[in-house]
């Protein structure tokens, strides 16, 4: 969260007691895959099975949502070639480093890029538009 002119901090979220662990993920039992952002994906993608996982979904070309940090393990799980991605900006180097072509996200942060079965955005105020392009991926659509 920003405070502030240009300075952020991070804050303590949310804790969830875990019931279920990466060993036991069937790709076959899920429709699509959403990668958070944050900081834990600095260190989810050092584990070999997230990064199985992730090219699992995407050998199966099964929706994947990544948003903010998100795409650094879509970069460890080198799934990235060819795509265009958006993501947060510091991450940007990674992304392109990783084969992709970087979509440069609007002065809001608000907006969603999709590239075949990805969805990317930059940030939290993309929350809306990265769902509703996961969403359609998935083969649904949101009524209201």
């Amino acid at each position: 969260d920003f405070e502030g002119d240009q300075t952020y901090s991070e804050k303590r979220g949310h804790n969830f007691a875990i019931n279920y662990d990466f060993d036991k993920v069937n790709v076959a039992d899920y429709a699509g895959l959403v990668v958070p952002g944050g900081r834990a994906p600095e260190y989810l993608r050092l584990n070999a099975r997230v990064l199985d996982i992730v090219r699992e979904f995407d050998a199966a070309k099964k929706p994947i949502a990544a948003i903010c940090h998100g795409p650094q393990i879509l970069v460890s799980a080198g799934v990235l070639k060819g795509k265009t991605c958006t993501c947060y900006a510091a991450v940007k180097p990674d992304v392109v480093d990783a084969g992709a072509t970087w979509a440069d996200s609007n002065e809001t942060a608000s907006n969603a890029v999709v590239s075949g079965h990805l969805v990317t955005a930059p940030a939290w105020p993309a929350h809306p538009a990265w769902i509703a392009a996961f969403v359609k991926l998935l083969g649904a659509q949101i009524s209201i």
